[in-house]
């Protein structure tokens, strides 16, 4: 049965049965200022899978209007992360600073049409002259200056004649209009800070307002499709592209992604970043793509939980879980699996010789059958993890304990024998056997165990140092909390475990790769590995840690 439309692709249908448009033609328009986060991939299958769905184009465009906060690197970061995510502008990268000339001239087209002015009113000044939803505004005391005065004065603030904050270019539409937007906006302001394409050619650059929708007409966008707080800026976007007589895209909104556990305002997430909270814009513990990615979050799952969460009108929160388990779902589906111990605790067989090396066979990744098997090596000594012995097992403990027969996994079949202590009465080793007979893990006799347990070598296992990453914060909506946000940083978020074991196949790991440690859940393979110490990142449990709360 087909899945009914959302509200965006039925009105791309409508204007394609009416004819307002024969295509249809996306852009994804970030500003170079931070880094992506999951609510931008939302926008990007948004956008590019309208572009998909309808065999149309998909733009890639930076706003880079604001070069008091933008930078290379986040040029570079988004390139990255737009690729990464899955969506192909082909040779559609554009920056909006290379309409900045033809953005000048329709400025000088609407002062000529005594639709803007050059206003000397301070930025304190021209908010208190707006007034507010109950009160209309006042005219600005320079609203009347001539197309001739308005037209000199915009030529020499081009030239960078008056310094920041002087003078800007306003439209002249409506003090009193019931919209605050439509309060005679700011189409340019005075700037004198170098830009990171154009350099130093420019000190006046144009509001996102003013260059929003030329953009998308110079571009050829039939749907610009923003979040939900633009709809109110829409009239001034027609407004515009009407007063200019040009191409004409048609603006739809969509609700925003917003995420429990976490933060999706760019401005918070630089707050973390700068306060040294989180190491970085690639924390694994960050909403960020990069975080994401660095995590061990498959691009696929990304675009499944895009899918499954739909295109909503009104403002949403999607429990985290949901995301979690679309990252699980794909993982299950393509990670190799591994043996891997946290908390080791050494095991001596005693009926096997001290040099016994054997190698057991165990299947990559039993979700698929083409992935093969690869050799895991068994030795007199291993290591079991510490959590998996009890010595005076609970009732419903079935794992190893004293006088107690478990599986190991794809092995044999193993009896704890006695407990050696240090002097503090801690447990430091179990000496055990294994029975011959059941080698692979079944006994002939058909005898049957309660539990399997997993195992590496304690002499061909490598050692690793594992990041365990849990929520970000301790409450579901930090943002909307009494006092800071930070004040909701969850102590527990990275738990970092320096003397972990994996079996040797892991080795050949590259940075980036994802695995199931059996048992214990999916890791990826962290870029701070390093010859002799391998760093994984916990991607996330084998099972859904949300769902009681905190």
């Amino acid at each position: 049965m087909e899945q009914p439309k959302d509200f965006i692709r039925e009105a791309i249908d409508e204007d394609l049965k009416t004819g307002r448009f024969n295509r249809a033609h996306t852009r994804f328009p970030p500003e170079p200022n931070g880094y992506l986060h999951i609510g931008h991939a939302k926008a990007i299958w948004i956008d590019y899978g309208i572009a998909l769905d309808y065999n149309g184009k998909f733009n890639l465009r930076f706003d880079d209007t604001n070069p008091a906060k933008e930078d290379q690197e986040y040029v570079d970061g988004v390139i990255e992360d737009v690729r990464w995510i899955g969506a192909n502008w082909e040779d559609r990268l554009f920056f909006a600073s290379d309409y900045f000339e033809q953005m000048y001239e329709w400025a000088v087209q609407l002062i000529k049409a005594g639709k803007a002015y050059v206003d000397d009113l301070t930025p304190d000044e021209i908010s208190q002259y707006r007034g507010d939803l109950k009160t209309p505004g006042r005219n600005s005391p320079f609203r009347d200056r001539t197309p001739e005065e308005n037209l000199d004065l915009f030529t020499r603030m081009r030239a960078g004649e008056f310094p920041d904050g002087t003078k800007s270019l306003r439209a002249r539409i409506d003090m009193a209009h019931p919209n605050m937007n439509m309060r005679d906006p700011i189409m340019y302001r005075i700037l004198h800070r170098e830009h990171h394409r154009q350099g130093n050619k420019w000190c006046i650059y144009p509001m996102y307002d003013w260059a929003h929708g030329l953009e998308d007409s110079i571009e050829g966008i039939t749907h610009s499709l923003c979040s939900l707080e633009y709809e109110n800026h829409r009239p001034l976007y027609d407004w515009f592209i009407d007063q200019l007589g040009i191409y004409h895209p048609r603006q739809i909104e969509f609700a925003r992604l917003n995420l429990t556990y976490t933060v999706m305002s760019k401005r918070l997430l630089l707050e973390l970043v700068n306060g040294k909270h989180v190491n970085g814009w690639d924390d694994p513990r960050m909403p960020t793509v990069c975080g994401m990615r660095r995590r061990g979050y498959p691009p696929e799952a990304i675009k499944d939980f895009c899918r499954r969460i739909g295109i909503a009108k009104s403002h949403n929160v999607i429990d985290i879980s949901i995301l979690e388990h679309c990252v699980r779902e794909e993982l299950n589906r393509v990670a190799p699996r591994f043996m891997g111990v946290l908390n080791p605790l050494k095991v001596v067989i005693d009926n096997l010789p001290e040099d016994h090396f054997e190698e057991m066979d165990a299947l990559n990744n039993p979700e698929d059958p083409n992935a093969g098997t690869r050799k895991v090596p068994f030795t007199r000594e291993i290591y079991i993890e510490r959590d998996d012995f009890m010595e005076v097992p609970e009732k419903k403990f079935f794992r190893l304990a004293p006088g107690r027969e478990v599986r190991l996994r794809v092995a044999y079949f193993l009896t704890c024998n006695s407990v050696v202590k240090d002097s503090e009465g801690n447990v430091t080793e179990l000496r055990c056997t294994v029975d011959p007979a059941t080698r692979g893990g079944n006994s002939p006799d058909g005898r049957r165990v309660k539990s399997t347990m997993h195992w590496v070598s304690a002499t061909k296992s490598v050692p690793a140092e594992v990041r365990m990453y849990d929520k970000l914060f301790t409450c579901e909506d930090p943002g909307s909390q009494p006092g800071n946000f930070r004040d909701y940083l969850s102590p527990d978020s990275l738990t970092v475990l320096k003397d972990c074991r994996i079996e040797p196949a892991a080795a050949n790991l590259k940075a980036g790769d994802r695995v199931q440690m059996e048992r214990l859940g999916y890791f990826c393979l962290d870029p701070d590995t390093a010859p002799g110490r391998m760093v994984f990142n916990r991607t996330v449990s084998l099972k859904d840690s949300y769902a009681k709360g905190p």
